[in-house]
């Protein structure tokens, strides 16, 4: 009896290995039982089934579920959420990194490299760590197109996934183009506003801790509210983390501002007594941040009303209740869940070199094989 048991845990997890290595696609393994912890941990993503056959599969698994039937709304629901949130996710971080290092590169070019930073070093440390990581979490955590009901309700959503269509090359490299964009904007717009201009009442020009204190001040405000942009779902904790970001900027620039100059050196009461009684400082912020975040605001218009996905037609028809009024464009995205699913390009790539990995396994198996046997 026993051996009929691993000969069966064998089976399955050499069936699963088979359908990887001969297909290229990404396999899923659901098993409820200490026969199918094999299957579950070959395959590239586990479900677990807690049921009366123990709990040995759940603890091999990825993700567990009480009820077979909880399936569809793992894959359905949370399986097109998680796909979209992970993929914004890291296009906005590219986005974000970008628009910050490359500031740094154009004033080391601007001064002749003259190894200068034009940021203090404090500001770099919390730039990644405190200024801009709470509202990325949010958008991690809580960010949905469209309702669980709306996503059950239109299958045809989760192909979103399998194509690839929110992490592709395009996607990435038009949120690096942003970034770089948005690098331009903030270094360009802030020099020409404040070189060899009067900052102060009393005529006083800006330095270069001034200088690089405005362009990070533009910087947090502009990736900040450019998540803002991104974001379908809006609840009153995301509404706090962007708030807080920007706040906790300000707020941080003033209490270290009035450390002892042996430590704050020289942004030394830089808000209380050079940004904050300046009005070309807060003009100039509200002008970059808008320059920065304009072309993804047109962008997101334009495709809403020229070239649609799937996700704006459905917010369309939920928002305005036209699934009410007009039937014919509600079918339509009822019927596309019927639609053959088409694979993208980095989909077919990875799946291609799978494919290949396996068969130079197999191959180099083989080889061994009959070095190992002179017969």
């Amino acid at each position: 009896m026993l051996e009929i048991f691993f000969l069966a845990l064998q089976r399955s997890t050499l069936v699963t290995r088979l359908v990887k290595q001969g297909t290229g696609r990404v396999t899923l393994g659901i098993g409820d039982g200490a026969n199918d912890v094999g299957m579950i941990q070959e395959a590239d993503i586990g479900v677990g089934i807690s049921g009366v056959e123990g709990m040995q599969a759940v603890m091999a698994s990825d993700f567990s579920v009480s009820q077979f039937r909880f399936l569809e709304r793992l894959l359905v629901v949370h399986g097109h959420w998680c796909y979209k949130r992970i993929a914004q996710m890291v296009c906005y971080f590219f986005y974000k990194n970008i628009a910050f290092g490359l500031t740094l590169f154009y004033f080391e070019a601007f001064t002749g490299f003259s190894g200068q930073s034009v940021y203090d070093d404090l500001y770099m440390i919390l730039f990644n760590v405190v200024l801009t990581s709470m509202p990325v979490i949010s958008l991690g955590v809580f960010e949905q197109d469209v309702s669980s009901d709306v996503c059950l309700e239109f299958p045809t959503l989760y192909q979103q996934g399998p194509r690839n269509l929110f992490f592709d090359w395009y996607r990435i490299l038009g949120w690096m183009g942003n970034g770089l964009y948005s690098s331009i904007v903030i270094f360009v717009l802030n020099v020409i506003i404040f070189y060899d201009q009067a900052f102060r009442a009393e005529g006083q020009t800006t330095d270069m801790a001034i200088l690089g204190t405005i362009m990070f001040t533009c910087i947090i405000c502009a990736v900040n509210f450019q998540i803002s942009l991104i974001m379908s779902h809006y609840t009153w904790i995301q509404h706090f983390l962007i708030w807080l970001s920007v706040l906790t900027w300000f707020l941080f620039l003033f209490v270290y501002g009035m450390i002892s100059p042996t430590y704050s050196k020289n942004v030394f009461q830089i808000l209380t007594e050079a940004l904050a009684p300046a009005p070309v400082y807060w003009t100039a912020t509200l002008l970059v941040t808008i320059a920065c975040t304009l072309p993804y605001l047109a962008h997101i218009s334009l495709q809403r009303c020229f070239q649609p996905m799937d996700h704006h037609i459905i917010q369309e028809i939920k928002y305005l209740k036209k699934d009410e009024k007009d039937k014919v464009m509600w079918k339509r995205e009822k019927t596309k869940a019927r639609e053959k699913t088409k694979f993208g390009f980095t989909a077919r790539v990875d799946a291609y070199i799978r494919s290949l990995r396996g068969r130079l396994h197999k191959k180099t198996h083989s080889l061994k094989s009959k070095d190992g046997n002179p017969s």
